[in-house]
């Protein structure tokens, strides 16, 4: 499978112009079986609680619907950051993903938030860690700062992701964790990770780029620099095959030990 991410200065504030630029990337992509792009796309990240509260909408909205026919026209299943307005009328930090029919597989919303940004945006959403399978692949996803945590990717691991998609809006100083957990998050789980960044500026956040693609063996399949780029990486079953026989970090576990950490 092969998988296109898109590295991206934010848009705020301009949905109709986010989703005519997600349009022109699925064409540029075309080719790709997935597209994955930032956390918060659909209206940029750091816009304050006024806003996301205007521009939040509910998963299956005009914005879903609009995404569900570029997917379904191209060809191209597409993973995309919004700000998703609940039922009971909370906000969420959420992603979707809608595969190369228009059909929706999952809906996740981001489950550790980090900052008073986050905190004043959104709701923590609870402990569902869904797998969907896409194109004979099991893909689990996860948020920026949810990666950081790494019982998220485990959890996903054990039951049985194979890719982890993140939407990300990763900031300076914290280039390491593009740089280096990324890897180590892939490494330890047998899987690929997906890690779709901003670049650029929005306010007064700078954004450190390195979007990346890797594999189970802690290599880059794809990376990209610190401006905008579309990359594209493909997954090799058989590498993830000789990862998981080479490193048994999921067969060697010994969960009788950690039964404590939850209480801690």
């Amino acid at each position: 499978m092969r998988v296109a991410l898109y590295q991206c200065p934010p848009l705020p504030l301009d949905v109709a112009g986010n989703l005519q630029r997600l349009h022109q990337l699925a064409l540029e992509a075309k080719g790709a079986d997935l597209m994955v792009v930032p956390e918060m796309f659909l209206t940029g990240y750091n816009i304050g609680v006024d806003a996301v509260s205007v521009l939040a909408e509910v998963y299956n909205g005009e914005s879903a619907q609009q995404i569900a026919r570029i997917a379904k026209t191209i060809g191209i299943a597409i993973a995309y950051g919004y700000p998703e307005r609940a039922e009971d009328g909370q906000i969420y930090n959420a992603v979707q993903l809608i595969d190369a029919h228009g059909e929706r597989l999952c809906n996740y919303r981001k489950s550790h938030l980090y900052g008073d940004l986050d905190h004043s945006m959104f709701s923590a959403g609870q402990a569902e860690l869904p797998v969907v399978e896409l194109n004979g692949w099991k893909l689990g996803l996860l948020i920026c700062y949810d990666l950081e945590f790494p019982e998220n990717a485990r959890r996903l691991a054990l039951a049985g992701a194979e890719l982890i998609l993140v939407p990300t809006a990763n900031m300076v100083p914290f280039e390491f964790v593009a740089d280096v957990t990324v890897r180590a998050r892939a490494f330890e789980n047998q899987c690929y990770v997906a890690y779709a960044n901003y670049c650029g500026h929005e306010g007064e956040i700078q954004y450190c780029g390195q979007s990346s693609l890797a594999g189970p063996d802690g290599n880059r399949l794809a990376q990209a620099g610190l401006d905008e780029a579309l990359i594209v990486g493909e997954l090799d079953r058989q590498l993830m095959l000789d990862s998981r026989a080479a490193n048994r970090y999921l067969l060697d576990r010994r969960p009788e030990l950690y039964d404590t950490l939850h209480k801690r």
